[in-house]
């Protein structure tokens, strides 16, 4: 039911009008959206990368049913990573991409070629790409598009999601020399026959994927804001010999700002994962249409900076 609600209300221009206007609401909208224009992006990078964060950044926009609108996104990424190289944010800034705002969902030729082009201007820029994972009915094709990205972009990332059942074996496969794998938590509804379901059980598959990662010949990217994950991930790094610059956490842009300035104080690499766009409303109702457990998440990141 809850659900039903959050997707009608995603729909609503006039629901919309009060999220971006209610003073409450559009100070929550600013805690985890960088804005809806390139500039806001471009300022938010900025202040995160002058306090020593690296950033992912992600326009927004999944929705894509047209050529001409993978296009439009093909092309705001491409001046993107042009505008990071002009204002010296690359390296430390890269961008992440959802293979459906390229036109994975109707054509898979397009959303490589796309893609591609993307690879290509982030090695212009001096940086790299990772593919976002989305809900498992992409996850083959998603993973096919990398296999072939990587033989001219072999530092294009991947995403795996440790709800998954899948995701051990997809672990192993990765954990190769000079593979960089986001590992988190996913978020998707996803059925019983393909994910854990349980709180608990993502959280042991969670930790089984992280071993295989961090010990293998790779490059872990811990995606989690769970005090006990990090605390296992800090341990792991130790017990398999990882220095700080062999793996790096990941945490949303305005979840637990105290905590990731607290990693990056102690040399570990913390990157942002940085939205924005003009779909910055679609994306916070999708989130939590996806598993509304996440408007506790929400609700909890607003009460605590740690």
């Amino acid at each position: 039911m809850l659900r039903t609600v959050i997707l009608a209300a995603s729909r609503s221009p006039q629901v919309e009008r009060l999220v971006a206007t209610a003073p409450f609401t559009r100070d929550l909208v600013r805690r985890f959206v960088a804005g809806a224009k390139t500039d806001d992006a471009l300022r938010a990078t900025r202040e995160l990368v002058d306090d020593g964060l690296a950033v992912t950044l992600d326009n927004l926009g999944e929705d894509t049913v047209t050529p001409e609108q993978a296009t439009a996104t093909r092309d705001e990424y491409v001046g993107l990573l042009r505008r990071l190289a002009e204002a010296g944010l690359t390296p430390a800034a890269e961008v992440s991409v959802k293979l459906s705002a390229l036109g994975q969902m109707f054509d898979e030729q397009l959303a490589y070629d796309n893609a591609r082009a993307i690879c290509a201007a982030a090695e212009e820029a001096g940086t790299t790409v990772t593919l976002d994972m989305e809900d498992h009915t992409t996850t083959d094709s998603t993973l096919d598009i990398l296999a072939k990205l990587r033989k001219d972009h072999p530092s294009t990332g991947a995403v795996l999601q440790a709800y998954l059942r899948r995701t051990e074996s997809d672990c192993r496969e990765l954990a190769t020399a000079g593979s960089r794998v986001r590992l988190c938590k996913g978020a998707y509804k996803e059925p019983e026959s393909v994910a854990y379901q349980s709180a608990r059980e993502v959280d042991k598959s969670y930790v089984r994927c992280m071993n295989i990662l961090m010990s293998g010949d790779g490059y872990p990217m811990l995606a989690t804001h769970d005090p006990r994950l990090i605390a296992i991930g800090e341990d792991r790094a130790r017990w398999f010999d990882r220095g700080p610059e062999r793996f790096e956490f990941q945490m949303l842009y305005g979840i637990r700002p105290e905590e990731q300035a607290r990693l990056a104080g102690e040399g570990y690499t913390v990157r942002t994962y940085l939205p924005y766009g003009e779909d910055w409303y679609g994306y916070l109702m999708r989130r939590l249409a996806e598993r509304p457990a996440n408007l506790m998440f929400f609700g909890r990141a607003v009460l605590s900076k740690k």
